[in-house]
């Protein structure tokens, strides 16, 4: 079983047995499950490579953190509004509306992409303040995010190349190249972030050059990779993409296109602007508890993250496939996939919570040398451990709804709970309890959100509207 044969399945309203209903996830969700390992694992290898420098480099990277989630996520937003819908024309076996989508795609996402940039640049010098830091660390995150301002517009064709090539199924070359990206990471960090040393290996004595940028080089060093990932992936897109490559024809835009794309967007950027915002306003709070707290803080969010990674990358697989579904107006199909996805999710950040529990010394030790902020950083990662499977059903459960189209309720259930009930018991625990405190609110939180979610997917609401639409 290939993925194109069982989608092409689902155009064609052929029937598709249990096991190729299980099949079709798992063989969308593995190359998505790298792609979304990758960006945190880029993360990793900045906080890691930074962490040898001192708590104070360690601290202006992982202050930052929750600042360019909030520009990513927003990215993230613009893109969706027409990733959907090249799902859902390819589930409807209509390649040039998605052609289309695609041209359109470029011309707003790309322009808002510079917008963003302009402004991350005017800000970064006032954020770190903001965020209650000083002193050199202020100084250190600032330069770090104006670097990353003005890698905005390639992150943008990044994530629209890979979630257009997602959106017609091909999932493969979006995952491999964004493990690449990996790889030029490491090898832009390590000439820019040190400066030229010696080495001795096999008993010759080596120079390696080296920029000594510190913070900056790490910060260049990323902004590199996402330049050279997005032009291979914009290759791919305009000129091996079998559907999306250019071709002699005219596009046609609908005035509905742009009007469901921002249907679509709007709920999935506000949603992403106050979920990032809240943990920006938690990064806040957390601020005076001081520079190890801090530090323990972000390295535990990095490591963290390697464990719901994965869940975004089936997240992902949910949105396209729900989608392509919808499209072929299968809507109990659509149901099943978007369960069956969830539970696939559920199942796997079972398996990286309890793993991550038991590899916390491990990987925490990896990201800093500092015992204080290793012992912290540890404590509070293994309270988050035990949120980790209904983690995974808010993440799973939002993707499938938003390859429905079904954003503006999720976004609001995403939104009250991280400002109604995250942020206020945040700023309760902080002075009480420390950063320990702060990290049994969050797990907590993350396990209502959770059951909200199933709720909503267990619910007839997001189906029954296309099922009136589906109707003739």
């Amino acid at each position: 079983m290939s993925t194109d044969s069982l989608l092409k399945k689902i155009q064609l309203h052929q029937p598709l047995s249990r096991a190729e209903q299980i099949c079709l996830p798992l063989l969308l969700s593995l190359p998505a499950i790298m792609a979304q390992l990758s960006s945190v694992i880029m993360q990793y290898i900045d906080a890691s490579m930074v962490g040898s420098l001192g708590a104070e480099a360690s601290a202006a990277i992982g202050l930052m953190a929750s600042s360019t989630w909030l520009f990513h996520g927003v990215c993230q937003a613009i893109n969706a509004g027409f990733t959907v819908q090249a799902a859902q024309s390819m589930g409807a076996g209509d390649e040039k509306r998605t052609r289309d989508l695609l041209h359109l795609a470029f011309k707003v996402c790309i322009g808002l992409s510079l917008l963003l940039m302009a402004f991350g640049a005017a800000i970064s010098a006032r954020l770190p303040l903001w965020l209650g830091s000083q002193g050199s660390v202020a100084s250190q995150a600032s330069v770090y995010i104006l670097v990353f301002a003005f890698s905005l517009p390639f992150f943008q064709i990044c994530e629209l190349c890979s979630g257009m090539l997602q959106s017609c199924g091909n999932m493969k070359e979006p995952g491999f190249w964004y493990i690449m990206m990996c790889l030029f990471d490491v090898v832009f960090n390590f000439f820019l972030i040190y400066p030229t040393r010696n080495l001795t290996l096999l008993g010759l004595r080596l120079t390696l050059p080296g920029a000594g940028l510190g913070v900056l080089g790490a910060g260049r060093g990323t902004a590199l990779a996402h330049v050279v990932v997005a032009f291979i992936l914009l290759a791919i897109v305009l000129f091996r993409s079998p559907v999306l490559k250019l071709r002699r024809e005219k596009h046609q835009y609908r005035t509905s296109d742009l009007h469901n794309a921002l249907r679509i967007s709007l709920p999935v950027g506000v949603e992403s602007v106050m979920m990032t915002g809240a943990y920006v306003a938690a990064t806040r709070i957390v601020a005076p508890l001081g520079t190890i707290a801090i530090a323990a803080n972000s390295f535990a969010v990095t490591a963290e993250s390697l464990c719901y990674m994965p869940g975004y990358g089936i997240a992902a697989a949910s949105t396209a496939l729900v989608g392509q579904c919808v499209g072929a107006a299968e809507i109990k199909l659509s149901r099943r996939m978007a369960w069956v996805c969830t539970l696939l999710g559920v199942a796997v950040m079972t398996i990286t919570g309890a793993l991550m529990f038991v590899s916390a010394p491990l990987v925490i030790g990896l990201l800093t040398p500092v015992a204080e902020i290793r012992n912290l950083a540890v404590s509070v990662l293994r309270v988050e451990c035990f949120a980790e499977p209904l983690f995974a059903a808010s993440i799973v459960a939002c993707g499938a709804l938003r390859g429905a189209g079904d954003t503006l309720i999720p976004g609001i259930l995403g939104f009250g709970s991280m400002w109604l009930i995250r942020i206020p018991a945040i700023a309760f625990a902080v002075p009480r309890f420390g950063l320990m405190g702060v990290w049994v609110v969050i797990a907590g939180e993350i396990c209502i959100r959770g059951i909200v979610f199933l709720i909503r997917l267990g619910g007839k609401q997001w189906t029954a509207k296309l099922t009136q639409e589906s109707c003739p």
